[in-house]
């Protein structure tokens, strides 16, 4: 019995993920690549490259940056880094192509991405731009927020922050935004101003649009993972290695953190619990982390829907209510 709701309950997550590849590939296709909209990452850079070289679809240039970054990541993460990523970062951009080549007429408008030759010119969002970054940030965030749901990611530049993570000890969510601003900024350069595009510029406008889809898809994303929590509390016992763990909090993540003094009810001895908040992109970082340490510790992990003080929001003014 036990192994059989086992095997239920992974099918059904592989088919969330598989759902959730499905709906990013048709945000991709359907309300991104057609107005060179780069919402960052992988697909992003690929939207640019596609601009200099039409003939490699944007879906091809994803295979051709998460391969390599999958593969080093295997190296340097080893069991750590999930099959379920494996499989959602090589379906994507399959996905895309396989859904590019039916919507569009022929080769060349495959190849040019007209959006006015898009399903026959039935989805035409050219003079719609913010319609474009709406659907399409909405479509890109649910997609990948079940993904994610489902400890997976896509690949790209989540593998990328690890890796910057690791070795520059520069704090997660710091080099997710770093790698995606060099997308975007990378987007103005080639699509915005058409430096080395072999396509008409399309004005930095298009680079504010960008961020309206990035904004909209990182905000559907918390609420598809966490509702309406953006931050996440931890709870940490572990009886020993708790000064590696101290450095780690201080040093690597530079968030702070409470000790509390605790017993415990069957041994009653002395422990010290961790209170500390962090961020949903880096709960994962730490329980890698906690498990690398001490794999007896305990850990409780809950929602912080509302985190005030120092690296968090700060306190509401006096007059102001707050709407929870």
């Amino acid at each position: 019995m036990k192994d059989t709701l086992k095997s239920f309950e992974w099918w059904r997550e592989m088919t969330q993920i598989t759902i959730g590849c499905l709906l990013a590939a048709i945000g991709f296709v359907f309300f991104i690549n057609p107005y060179n909209i780069v919402p960052g990452g992988v697909y992003g850079l690929g939207i640019v490259l596609h601009n200099i070289f039409p003939t490699i679809q944007v879906g091809t240039f994803g295979y051709m940056f998460d391969v390599p970054l999958l593969l080093s990541a295997l190296i340097i993460f080893g069991k750590q880094f999930g099959g379920r990523t494996l499989y959602a970062a090589f379906i994507t951009p399959g996905l895309m192509n396989i859904i590019s080549w039916l919507s569009y007429p022929d080769t060349e408008a495959l190849q040019s991405l007209d959006p006015a030759l898009l399903l026959g010119g039935s989805l035409d969002l050219s003079n719609h731009l913010i319609l474009a970054c709406i659907f399409g940030g909405v479509t890109l965030g649910v997609g990948l927020g079940l993904v994610v749901r489902c400890n997976a990611t896509t690949g790209g530049t989540d593998i990328i922050a690890m890796i910057l993570n690791k070795y520059l000890n520069i704090p997660f969510s710091r080099a997710v935004l770093t790698a995606d601003s060099f997308v975007v900024l990378t987007g103005l350069v080639v699509i915005g101003f058409g430096i080395g595009s072999t396509q008409e510029a399309g004005g930095w406008l298009l680079s504010l649009y960008s961020l309206i889809c990035i904004f909209i898809s990182a905000r559907v994303i918390d609420h598809v993972i966490d509702g309406a929590s953006y931050n996440k509390l931890l709870f940490i016992i572990s009886d020993e290695h708790s000064e590696p763990l101290r450095e780690y909090i201080i040093n690597d993540m530079e968030r702070g953190a409470t000790y509390i003094k605790a017993s415990g009810m069957y041994s009653n001895n002395d422990k010290e619990m961790i209170f500390l908040v962090v961020s949903r992109r880096e709960v994962s970082q730490v329980q890698r982390k906690i498990r690398e340490i001490d794999p007896k510790a305990f850990l409780v992990l809950t929602d912080a829907y509302d985190t005030f003080g120092e690296g968090f929001k700060p306190f509401p003014e006096k007059e102001t209510v707050l709407n929870n």
